[in-house]
């Protein structure tokens, strides 16, 4: 059964950092194109991060420059460190992954829009002073 479970969320003040994990159980990520969204209130889910199966990393805007997505392939997880961390960051963040975009060269331009098979639950972040 494939799982996916994120943590490290939290509440962090503007300007600080925080790293998400998202640890993987029933695969390995070496096969799979894995994905960050998050989602605020009353706001639709926004794609934050991408990372494919040819470890092409994708970025929103919005975070570019800021935040950095890595695997660790022996731990079976995948993180996205957060710096610099504005009140606008403040959602609940879920992690996602897909074999199929693993196949993909190039993922830019339709990661955040295509179809993720497999969720986690989400992490809140809580950016606030």
């Amino acid at each position: 059964e494939v799982q996916l479970q994120a943590s490290g969320g939290g509440l962090v003040q503007p300007g600080g950092s925080l790293r998400l994990s998202c640890a993987a159980s029933g695969f390995t990520f070496d096969n799979y194109a894995i994905a960050w969204f998050r989602q605020a209130p009353g706001k639709e889910r926004e794609g934050i991060s991408c990372i494919g199966g040819n470890g092409n990393t994708y970025y929103a805007d919005s975070v570019k420059g800021r935040f950095t997505i890595s695997t660790d392939n022996a731990k079976n997880t995948v993180y996205l460190q957060m710096n610099s961390l504005k009140p606008e960051d403040t959602a609940v963040y879920y992690c996602a992954a897909d074999p199929l975009w693993a196949l993909i060269p190039d993922l830019g331009g339709r990661w955040y829009r295509i179809s993720w098979r497999d969720w986690g639950q989400g992490t809140l972040v809580t950016v606030s002073s």
